[in-house]
């Protein structure tokens, strides 16, 4: 029986995506040590600031979160007063999750150091090579191979 050869996991894309985001994270995850906030966190914060307040439906999609696990990161959330819930008038099964105050200072208070971060990045990576990869992993996450 022939037996076809799997890539070698220096070649895996999967292998070769989880590397690079180690690569990204490491320092995100240092920059936010110190204030108590993990990455999933900061990614909740990030979207309710860009997009405003949110569906928790669509906060999940957009932060990249399992429904479940953003359920439980919201709630200890809410009780370090980062964001507000609450129920949608016009659909009681609808949460609707709202960055707070506390939860916009968070943002202020490493939005200088995640810019530097991006910028050191940038630099050693380059500006075009940053764009092109940003462009060729939207056109991959838009790519319907399950079936």
């Amino acid at each position: 029986m022939s037996k076809t050869p799997l890539r070698t996991t220096a070649r895996s894309l999967p292998i070769a995506l989880l590397r690079a985001r180690e690569t990204v994270m490491g320092p995100v995850r240092e920059m936010l040590a110190e204030s108590g906030i993990n990455e999933q966190k900061w990614r909740v914060l990030r979207v309710l600031d860009e997009a405003g307040s949110l569906d928790q439906s669509l906060l999940a999609e957009r932060a990249c979160l399992q429904l479940p696990s953003l359920t439980r990161i919201l709630r200890a959330m809410e009780d370090q007063g980062l964001v507000t819930r609450a129920t949608a008038a016009e659909d009681r099964r609808r949460s609707i999750v709202t960055i707070s105050e506390a939860g916009q200072q968070v943002i202020e208070d490493h939005a200088q150091a995640n810019r530097a971060l991006f910028a050191r990045l940038e630099a050693r990576f380059g500006k075009d090579r940053m764009e092109v990869l940003l462009d060729l992993l939207e056109d991959l996450h838009r790519t319907d191979f399950k079936s």
